[in-house]
Formats: C-alpha cells, structure tokens, sequence
C-alpha cells in the first residue's frame, strides 16, 4: 500500500500556473526522472540499522568543537548536556542533571551561582558513570587560555569558574547574573578520563557522552554510531545508526526512494516534497520550526545604509508568493528572529507586505529614482550572495527577479559554502541570505544585533554579520540576558523586536518546517522544532 504523509502542521499544494511560474513543473518531470530508474529495484538497509543521509563532511562530534549544523546534531546523540532543549515547547528540561539551582544571588535578587546535581543513573557508552568532574572539566577544558574552541570566549564571558565540589555536584560562577543559563546548559558533557587519554581531544574522533549512542567508527565521508546500553533513558530500540554523507540532493533522494537509506531531515528540495510523499516506501514527516531564514543587508554599504532603500526590498519581495510556490506552504512568515509559537515573540511590529509601488516610493525617497521610465537601466545594482546549494540558489534567483520589478538589478553568485561563509563573516557582501540555528531563547538578539557581536579580526565568528550598531539595542539585549523575571524580558523583548523591525539589519524571511523523509517501515521517530536528531533515540524498524 502507498504510505501517505504525516503532517503536524499541513501544507497546500499550489496550482498549475504557479508551479509553471517558479519551477514545479520541471521540478514533477525530474523527480518522475529519477525515481523511474529505482521503481521496481528497491533493496533493503540491515534490520538492525538505520542508514541516516546527511549533506556535509563530518568533522567532530565533540561539542567543544563542532561548528557545522550537521556535526551539531550528531553530537547531541552521542554528548547532551545537563540540559535538554529537544522538547515541543523549546523550553529546557534536565538531562544528564538531577536538578539545577541556584544557590547564591547578587543584591538585586538575581543568581550568580548555580549548582547542578549530576544524576545517578548517567553513564558514559564506556559504561563509566558521569561525575561532576566530567562536567567541571567540559567548561575548564574551553576556556584555558590555550583552548582553541570557537565556544572559548563566550564561556570566559559568562563564566568566573566551574568547579566540582564533589562527585556529584558542580558549581557554575557566573560573571554577571544569565537569565538564559538553563538554555546555555544545553552543552554536551564529555568524559574527561577518555579525552584526557588523547591529550584532550579524542582518538579517531570516537568521542566518548553520556548520549543514547556511541561512535563505533569515525570518518568524515561516514560515522557509525551503536546504541550505549548504560544510557540513562534506556537502550534505544535500534543498535545501529550509519550516517553517510551524500553531497547531492538528487543522489539522496534516489537513495531514499531505492530503499538503500532510512532516514534524511530537511536536506531535499521544499519543491519536490508534494511528490516524494505521494512515492511507495516513504513516510514524509512535517512540523513547525524554530530556524529562520532571513535576507541580510550589509548595513555599512553606501546603498544598504539607508533604511528607506531596506525597506524597499523587503516592500518587492512576494513572501507569500514563494512561500505557497517553491515550498509547497510548508513554511510559516517571519516577522522577526522568534517563531510565532515562542513565548516571547511580539506579533505588533512593523510589517512588510508585498507593495511594489510602496517599494519604488521608498527608492525615490532614498535618492534612487528610476532613470528611463520602462527602459532597461536599473535604479541601482547589487551584487546577491549564496551557497551553492542548488535550491538556495533558486531562491535568490526568485528574489532577484521580483527586486528587478521595481528597479533594483541584483546579480547572483554562487559559493561553496565556506566561501561563502568567508565572505559573510568578512563584510564581503552586499546582499546574502542564510538561516539561524534553531532559536529557543531570546538572548540570541543579543548573538545577533550587539554591536560587541560584530566580526573582526579578533574574533570572526560573532554573529552580527550585518555589522548593525544602534545604542538602545545594546542596551536592551544586555538588560534582556541580564533580568530572570520572564514578565519583565518580555516587555524588553518586545521594544528590540519593533526597533529592529523598524530598522531592519535583515529581512525576516519565513520559518521553514522541518521535513523529515523515512522509510515507510521506520517507526517512532519524534520530529521536534530544534530540527535535531534526537527523536532517533526511540525510532524502530519494523522487520515483518
């Protein structure tokens, strides 16, 4: 029997015109194309195996150290933290921790130091139980003067000490009081004895948590994770988990579809969704996301500088248009860095609807009139970048033809993505677009809009790419990360969501679902709104 998509949030699919219009036609023919030559040789993965197709070379799994978002959910299987993030809510629940508290506060009431008990039960996939040393010595090992963690300074920001006070209790020292400190936990634990056996990091990459599975083998192109039986959760229902990296989208979809992998999460194209749910063999799984995709502006560009000239693009764009077209209306319209369903999202800012003649307005205003009427010259022309991924480019190119509407001529280039990286994090940009990692906590405004968070030589991978400076906002993401009373972040909140609405360093663009693809005789699988892999800690095979 054909399986039928499992959606906990629906999409519509478009009409024919619209398809036409942004690709859906030619995107039917070539998944027809490709699926044409698997239909009818369909092979099957080893029972005891999950075969999980991911899109990017594994580097590390130590959470010290990884960077891609790849690398970081793997780790997560094999290293959580004392906290978890990986709930519905995006609210953090304990995790390697019996409890978290605080145990001394400053004169305005709020903590400073916070002691965690480490659970009884968790055990390393060595089978050596965790201890508060474990925990004490993750943190020290970051922020040593000759730690070469990308994490190393934001631990030295927020952290005076960690120290173990006995076997089972460590105690966080904190510079200045962290409203975010329960999300922040949410950083995998190593064990020291085994990273210590390596001179600090871990032979073969095999690192050594206290997650549902452990690394039986490591090598970029492919890691092979088994399930740990001291896990404290209990043993996963599948002993194996084979990660393969397979670069080309095509390639794992043929894979998925010929019955040679199990299982791939937000890697295909939005645009052939509608037709792989409707292929034998495979289970689509959707539901909301807390990752944001956003067009940002290189606010110390001549041109971008100006807000009016900001405010005209985000005015051309058909959100809604490229939302229903190139995503099938698998994706939910940003107004800001926070999805709708976070507790401190603010849906009273400024908005910007599709108004093309607002947009041309806007351009005259900012000194850009159109120079010939319905002639071809542009008002102005920038230069659009984005990574090399085959339907991120479609997406600039829809971008670029609806700011050609109201005459801005936009160019787009194409990078492997660490160049393109390279570029963003450097300046080098006048346009370009990304996505966040998943934001489960307001605090990130501060990541992402402090002008302390701008990259330079010193350190260039801060966050504040768009080099956005505005004195309240400074302020008010300090104050934010600074008071506990959720009441009080909340009206905090709210006024850095209008201002950067108003000012607009980026263009909020939509929060993609997460679409998990699995094989229709893989069962259990949680998806969750941090878009990770640990809903495969209870996923299963069904063998008859």
């Amino acid at each position: 029997m054909k399986q039928r998509s499992t959606r906990l949030t629906p999409g519509t699919i478009v009409g024919a015109p619209v398809r036409q219009l942004f690709g859906f036609a030619l995107a039917g023919a070539l998944i027809g194309a490709l699926v044409s030559g698997c239909e009818g040789k369909t092979r099957r993965t080893p029972d005891d195996t999950l075969v999980v197709l991911v899109p990017t070379t594994i580097r590390d799994l130590d959470p010290r150290y990884v960077l891609g978002s790849t690398d970081g959910k793997l780790s997560k299987l094999v290293a959580p933290g004392l906290t978890s993030i990986d709930q519905p809510s995006l609210e953090p629940a304990l995790e390697l921790a019996a409890s978290l508290e605080p145990v001394t506060h400053n004169d305005e009431g709020e903590p400073i130091v916070w002691e965690a008990v480490v659970r009884k039960d968790a055990r390393f996939g060595d089978g050596s139980p965790v201890s508060a040393h474990d925990v004490a010595y993750t943190y020290q090992s970051m922020m040593t003067p000759d730690s070469d963690s990308v994490y190393r300074q934001g631990f030295i920001d927020r952290f005076e000490r960690v120290e173990a006070i006995d076997d089972r209790r460590v105690r966080f020292y904190l510079n200045k009081p962290l409203a975010n400190f329960m999300t922040d936990m949410d950083f995998g634990i190593v064990s020291r004895a085994a990273a210590n056996a390596g001179g600090g990091k871990f032979v073969g990459g095999r690192v050594v948590g206290a997650g549902p599975f452990r690394v039986a083998a490591f090598h970029g192109e492919r890691v092979r994770l088994e399930r740990n039986p001291h896990y404290h959760g209990g043993a996963a229902p599948i002993p194996k988990v084979d990660v393969r990296v397979i670069r080309d989208a095509n390639a794992r979809l043929l894979m998925l579809v010929g019955g040679s992998a199990d299982f791939a999460q937000n890697t295909l194209r939005y645009d052939l969704i509608g037709e792989v749910e409707e292929r034998e063999r495979l289970t689509v799984v959707t539901g909301p996301s807390a990752i944001l995709s956003y067009l940002m502006f290189n606010t110390e560009d001549p041109a971008l500088a100006d807000v009016r000239v900001r405010r005209a693009i985000a005015l051309a764009i058909d959100r809604e248009r490229i939302v229903e077209a190139k995503f099938g209306g698998r994706a939910v319209l940003a107004s800001g860095l926070l999805p709708p369903s976070h507790w401190a999202y603010d849906a009273d800012v400024t908005r910007y609807p599709y108004a093309p003649e607002r947009a041309r307005a806007l351009l005259d205003e900012a000194g850009f009139p159109d120079p010939d009427g319905d002639g071809p010259r542009p008002r102005l022309s920038l230069t659009y970048k984005t990574s090399s991924d085959q339907f991120r480019v479609a997406l600039a190119r829809v971008i670029a033809a609806q700011l050609a509407e109201v005459g801005i001529d936009v160019e787009v280039r194409s990078y492997e993505f660490g160049t393109f990286l390279s570029d963003i994090k450097r300046g080098n940009f006048q346009l370009g677009s990304m996505q966040t990692s998943p934001i489960s906590e307001p605090d990130y405004y501060f990541a992402f809009y402090h002008s302390s968070r701008i990259p330079s030589e010193d350190n260039w991978n801060l966050l504040n790419r768009w080099r956005y400076r505005n004195d309240r906002i400074d302020h008010l993401t300090a104050e934010g990360r600074r008071v506990s009373d959720r009441a009080r972040r909340r009206l905090i909140y709210a006024e850095v969501q209008q201002i950067l609405a108003d000012d607009l360093p980026v263009v909020p663009l939509w929060h993609e679902d997460n679409v998990a693809v699995l094989n229709a005789d893989v069962a259990g699988y949680r998806l969750l709104p941090a878009a990770r892999f640990r809903g495969l800690e209870a996923a299963a095979k069904r063998t008859e």
